[in-house]
């Protein structure tokens, strides 16, 4: 099968991953590969990848002043339409869509495309869909990386689906010493994510604290960060995988802080393969997918709950915790978008199907 992947162009598709979106990218484009499908990836020229990488925007023009403010998303059209165009021209069998941009809504309608809905709805493809005059393409399908996105999509789409995102989980599974005393947190550091409360929340635990993660909003590390460190709370940088799972591994405790409608949270995960209990905001699909038996959600989203749900997440045991991240396993999640990407491009079924967590 000759798949034709759009990835996200905001961040290039490589480790160290900026966030979730770029770690599942690169999963899916490696996975099919691997399955035996010939995949190209539209990417960030200074993405890697086992597909076949045709480069769509590159690195001077992620540099330059038009990247930032609204003129990044005329960047970002640019780079989309001429990843359209070539899907128009090319032989591809089917469309994996994680751009997260309008034009393939509009663009792509004769093409077989499944199209993966990784943040609540947004406002450039609202505009889009909720139009009157806007219908989906013959074989294009939906799916959301939890019931809660699914929920918030399914006023305005006609069908969505929910296939949870996976992780290797044997990438996780560390079995390092626990410090007892040690909670750990990792995201980009930006506003939305909540790094602040979850220091504040930690101290109040009588916790020490370490976090990963890059820096996204430079004001936002000086204001609100920055004054927050000390010897019980330390940054350790942007870290690759391995050595976040071996961050991760060594606590006794993940703290998830969303302060917005967290889609899915890939980390909580990442913590749980780890056997590593969550406490976690009862923000978006926070709930859904720490709940039962990874970790413990917050009555409500502030310093004073999330201590509460600290205290009580660190008497979880290791394994029950692992055993709860089995669910999010890529193989799962990759037999189910194998199955409907091969239904789309109308293709002979080649796995049975899998249910969803």
């Amino acid at each position: 099968m000759r798949v034709a992947l759009l990835a996200h162009l905001h961040h290039p598709i490589a480790s160290p991953f900026v966030g979730g979106l770029e770690m599942h990218t690169s999963m899916v484009a490696d996975e099919l590969v691997e399955r035996g499908h010939d995949v190209t990836l539209f990417a960030r020229e200074s993405s890697s990848t086992r597909a076949r990488l045709q480069p769509i925007l590159g690195e001077d023009a992620a540099r330059s002043p038009m990247w930032e403010g609204h003129t990044r998303d005329l960047v970002v059209d640019e780079a989309i339409a001429r990843a359209v165009t070539a899907v128009q021209a090319g032989d591809f069998d089917v469309v994996l869509n994680n751009s997260l941009n309008p034009l393939p809504y509009t663009e792509l309608t004769e093409q077989p495309m499944l199209t993966v809905l990784h943040t609540p709805p947004l406002a450039r493809i609202n505009a889009v869909i909720e139009s009157p005059a806007w219908r989906p393409g013959p074989r294009h399908a939906f799916v959301a990386v939890s019931r809660f996105t699914a929920r918030a999509w399914r006023s305005r789409l006609p069908e969505v689906d929910t296939v949870p995102n996976g992780i290797y989980l044997d990438h996780w599974h560390t079995g390092a010493p626990r410090n007892p005393d040690l909670a750990v947190w990792s995201a980009r550091i930006t506003p939305e994510k909540g790094l602040h409360e979850a220091i504040d929340a930690a101290r109040l635990a009588g916790m020490r604290m370490e976090f990963s993660g890059a820096i996204g909003d430079q004001a936002y590390w000086e204001n609100e960060i920055r004054p927050r460190l000390g010897p019980d709370v330390l940054y350790r940088g942007h870290l690759d995988h391995r050595d976040l799972a071996g961050l991760i591994g060594r606590a006794s405790v993940f703290l998830a802080t969303p302060l917005w409608d967290e889609p899915f949270g890939l980390a909580m995960v990442e913590a749980m393969a780890c056997g590593t209990p969550v406490a976690a905001f009862p923000n978006g699909a926070c709930r859904e997918v720490v709940l039962p038996g990874g970790g413990v959600v917050a009555a409500s989203a502030s310093p004073i709950a999330l201590a509460w749900a600290i205290e009580r997440a660190r008497l979880l045991d290791n394994v029950q915790v692992h055993t709860h991240a089995q669910r999010y396993d890529t193989k799962v999640m990759m037999n189910r978008y194998e199955n409907l990407l091969v239904h789309l491009a109308g293709l002979p079924a080649s796995l049975p199907e899998v249910l969803t967590a």
